[in-house]
């Protein structure tokens, strides 16, 4: 833990064999121990305790499948700017909640300045999203307007 002018930083220092644990681990989330020490140029156990040390310091948050969009029937992904007019904390946290809770609704963010929210939607085709758009988002008590950017290609990130 490190101190500067009053603040406390949780954060941990990473050095380049740190770093290197989590490209390959971000490459592949389920090597072994054993193929994770030989690529960063470790003995097992080392590599093992700074696995750990990741994982206990919360730099490692988790490991998980990721799932094909298109093999789920999700091939279609929407990203939508939503902006509100109500400013009253009960229908904020409401329009939270239920947004939340659509299965559609794979990644939800709260923004600063506009959009007030950001939403990556995945839905298996233009009739669904529609049907999304209509008979869910728009309407919504607090939504003021949407705004939908559909994807072309994706290049680079996101899972």
């Amino acid at each position: 833990m490190c101190r500067y002018a009053g603040l406390v930083s949780n954060e941990v220092h990473l050095d380049g064999v740190d770093r290197d644990i989590l490209f390959h681990l971000q490459q592949d989330g389920r090597l072994t121990n054993v193929e994770l020490a030989k690529r960063v140029g470790l003995t097992p156990p080392p590599c093992l305790r700074r696995v750990k040390r990741l994982e206990e310091a919360g730099v490692i948050a988790g490991y998980r499948a990721v799932i094909s969009p298109e093999a789920v029937g999700r091939g279609l992904e929407v990203l939508v700017n939503v902006e509100v007019s109500a400013n009253d904390l009960g229908t904020i946290k409401a329009l939270e909640e239920t947004l939340s809770s659509y299965e559609e609704v794979v990644e939800l963010r709260r923004m600063f300045g506009r959009p007030d929210y950001f939403l990556r939607v995945a839905v298996a085709d233009q009739s669904a999203y529609e049907t999304f758009l209509i008979g869910k988002l728009t309407g919504l008590p607090g939504v003021l307007r949407v705004q939908s950017h559909l994807t072309i290609k994706k290049i680079k990130g996101g899972v």
